[in-house]
């Protein structure tokens, strides 16, 4: 049957420039309309099965089908709906066919009255047509809609050669006069659900979701911003998986989405966003949207999309690889993480300096004269006074300590003096129907921030002009440009900039840095950090402040589960730093309203959150982040001495292997069961879990050993662990040596706070590691040629 249904395929394609085949059951031939009786439909359908007599072992693909050695697409014939989606090695569907199959795409129209959808169900005539072996063009036109007419989708789909990935583009045209909002396209519907899934998305740093149809029903990730890379993937390791992501080295605005229909249908939609221009009768994205499938899990998804994401701009013009980062910079061994002025800030990271004996440096809040999360951009002056700021700055850096202050780099307080007198108004971004984005932060003051354009010269000549004094006249390391990677669409025509999508903002956001770089004075460059993490500003930062080392403190226990997908791909091209890790109850801020300052603030937690505080600094070591401690003070070294001397163990440990832990190679580690316990949490920011002066308890759990594996730049092999167990614990892992790219025989070293020392060899290519790892133990193992 299935040769009888090709060859009614071929013979389609064979009559298609004669004899066009339309929904209505009626055809038209040279302009005359006949009437298809059953007696025609019958001879060409015994046709077809004469033609599936004669091609009874010949390998030609029908004329609807893509298909290598490991991919097959194919869509229906009747409107170009996706039919086949299966994996070829595995053997495997990724399409559930009881679902319904929605249209590949639709098109949000914005008129006076609201939006209108526009898909494949309105269109009378589509056709399509095998350009070759790899690539489909579909056809949709002639749409039941008065204002649409002139509509023509057309859509092309290609597979790779010896590759399990295809990729797709969509072309609007006769859209002249007509307000696009959205294209979604791609939009695959009917994701098979194969049992004990996982959905991992690269959500800054990454995090992964187990069962996720029973958690979303409608959820959107925007990239660029907390999307840190464009790709998403829904899999079962022992199965197959879903692979969605985009070939967009431009930093275009768009959504990747899911939404779960009902009974089951799980669909995966990307959400491009066109310029808003109504000269323009056509419109193409500058990308295609990637779909593939593969076996394994979230590590070899980042691998396939890291083997494009190297050969983009942002690596070829990363500031580490290019040694451009400040020296100092590059080389902290330890952030402090403080807030409020001088004294609780500077003095404490100068004694844990002196203490370590390794580069210590300085994450400051609240430095600035203005109230936090209301006040911006008033930075300037200090809260404690200009010239007593530019001392201590001055001491802390004769001692070799150097802050990063903070300096939001989109946000401008809408009850502030300064708004009313410097018309910011003019420089917001605006959405669609012309209000301004407004948010209210600070749960204390309950006043908002709105959401500066990056594309105006007033806000970047502002924001570099307040760089400007902090850097060459109070001299401070660098700026801390909190919510830098993210973006926003502006449909403020008068910004000069494409109105609504676009790539224009992350162009505009590098500008403000290139800026600051160029009004610097002093000899050595300024160090500039941003939130998150964002393949688009490698090129711009120096910095990305990941806090997903301690998302339970900050999101609570469940659900998401972080993961370190970002460094997978981006490791060796930009440097992450940070984490909420604390031992101490948040601070409140001095200019908040009193009537809600809490009476313990910086008062030590409870010691049953002690093991959190582990948990989130190994974490941080074994990704390869800048370790940092939040809320520090100096009398931490002895009323939480164990934990104190733990973080000095790891930060020593880990500097001892930086070829590994800041410029390595993140590989992956085999399957390992390590022992787990419950521990108590703590969720407790500056903001959350602030009910009065009670702490958020949580609870959830955890690993007890943390390991990963890393390959540096001279081919030696590094294996960090860190232990948070109160009990020693038998390390028996065995690598095989081709797996990681080495030889079949070498030394087996490891590395600790002491120094190195030879542990075995290894022959035969498999490399094994049998130690007793002591309580609470950090070390790195070392695997030589």
């Amino acid at each position: 049957m299935s040769k009888v249904l090709t060859s009614c395929v071929l013979l389609k394609g064979v009559f298609q420039p004669l004899f066009k085949v339309h929904r209505k059951g009626y055809s038209r031939c040279k302009g005359i309309t006949l009437f298809c009786s059953t007696k025609i439909w019958f001879c060409l359908f015994f046709l077809a099965f004469l033609g599936a007599i004669s091609i009874v072992g010949c390998d030609q693909t029908p004329t609807n089908q893509l298909e290598n050695n490991k991919i097959r697409l194919a869509i229906d014939p009747k409107n170009g709906t996706l039919a086949v989606f299966d994996d070829l090695t595995y053997r495997q569907s990724l399409l559930d066919t009881i679902c319904p199959a929605k249209s590949l795409w639709q098109i949000h129209f914005r008129t006076n009255t609201g939006t209108v959808p526009v898909d494949m169900e309105l269109a009378r005539d589509f056709s399509f047509e095998k350009k070759n072996d790899s690539l489909l063009t579909l056809i949709w036109q002639q749409f039941d809609h008065a204002d649409y007419a002139d509509l023509r989708v057309s859509v092309s789909v290609r597979i790779g050669e010896d590759q399990s990935f295809s990729y797709w583009k969509i072309h609007l045209s006769g859209i002249q006069g007509k307000e696009v909002e959205s294209v979604i396209f791609p939009r695959i519907s009917g994701l098979r659900d194969m049992g004990e899934e996982y959905l991992a998305v690269s959500n800054w740093t990454g995090a992964v979701l187990k069962n996720p149809r029973q958690f979303i029903k409608s959820s959107a990730w925007g990239y660029p911003g907390a999307l840190s890379m464009q790709l998403i993937t829904l899999y079962n390791p022992e199965k197959i998986g879903f692979y969605a992501s985009c070939n967009d080295s431009l930093s275009y605005k768009k959504d990747f989405a899911l939404s779960l229909e009902a009974p089951d249908n799980l669909i995966y939609h990307l959400v491009n966003y066109p310029e808003f221009d109504i000269s323009k009768d056509s419109y193409s994205p500058a990308y295609e949207a990637v779909i593939g499938s593969y076996r394994g899990d979230w590590f070899t998804a980042a691998e396939h999309y890291r083997d494009w994401a190297r050969n983009q701009k942002w690596c070829r013009e990363s500031r580490l690889k290019n040694g451009r980062i400040p020296a100092w910079a590059e080389e902290t061994a330890l952030w402090v993480w403080n807030r409020g002025k001088s004294p609780g800030v500077l003095l404490p990271a100068t004694e844990l300096k002196q203490k370590l004996g390794l580069t210590v440096s300085v994450l400051w809040h609240w430095w600035h004269g203005c109230s936090y999360d209301d006040g911006f951009p008033e930075y300037v002056p200090p809260r404690e006074g200009r010239s007593q700021f530019i001392e201590q700055v001055e001491k802390a850096k004769q001692q070799g300590v150097r802050p990063i202050v903070y300096m939001n780099q989109i946000q401008w307080g809408n009850t502030t003096e300064s708004w009313k007198t410097e018309n910011v108004s003019l420089s917001t971004v605006k959405d669609m129907n012309g209000k301004e984005m407004d948010h209210v932060y600070n749960i204390f003051s309950g006043k908002g921030l709105t959401v500066m354009c990056v594309a105006t010269d007033f806000w970047r000549n502002k924001y570099a002009s307040l760089a400007d004094t902090v850097i060459n006249h109070y001299d401070v390391g660098g700026v801390y440009m909190d919510q830098t990677c993210l973006s926003y669409r502006c449909f403020d025509p008068s910004h000069r900039h494409p109105v609504g999508g676009g790539n224009y903002w992350v162009e505009n956001s590098g500008k403000i840095s290139t800026q600051i770089r160029a009004l610097t004075k002093r000899d050595e460059a300024p160090a500039l950090a941003g939130e998150g993490s964002g393949e688009s500003w490698i090129p711009h930062l120096d910095l990305f402040l990941t806090l997903q080392a301690s998302k339970e403190r900050y999101a609570g226990v469940g659900g998401w589960e972080t993961i370190p997908l970002y460094q997978v791909v981006y490791h060796p091209y930009s440097i992450s730093f940070g984490s909420y890790s604390s031992l101490l109850k948040p601070p409140y801020d001095e200019l908040w309203p009193s009537e809600f300052a809490p009476k313990d603030a910086l008062q030590l937690l409870d010691e049953k959150y002690n093991e959190q505080f582990l948990m989130e600094q190994a974490r941080s070591f074994i990704w390869g982040s800048q370790p940092m401690i939040a809320n520090y003070r100096t009398f931490l070294e002895t009323e939480r001495k164990p934990e104190m001397e733990y973080l000095h163990r790891l930060v020593k440990v880990r500097m001892k292997g930086l070829k590994y832990l800041l410029y390595g190679e993140y590989l992956k580690m085999p399957e390992t069961q390590y022992p787990t316990k419950e521990l108590k949490i703590s969720r407790l920011s500056i903001y959350a879990g602030r009910t009065g002066s009670t702490v958020t308890e949580l609870q959830g759990v955890f690993p007890l050993i943390y390991s990963s594996a890393w390959k540096a730049d001279d081919g030696t092999l590094g294996i960090p662990f860190a232990s948070i167990s109160d009990q020693a614990f038998p390390l028996k892992l065995t690598l095989k040596a081709d797996a990681y790219g080495m030889p079949p025989s070498g030394n087996i070293s490891v590395i600790d706070e002491t120094g190195k020392k030879l542990l075995s060899s290894y022959q035969n290519g498999e490399i094994s590691i049998d130690m007793l790892l002591p309580p609470k133990g950090i070390c790195i193992f070392e695997v030589e040629p």
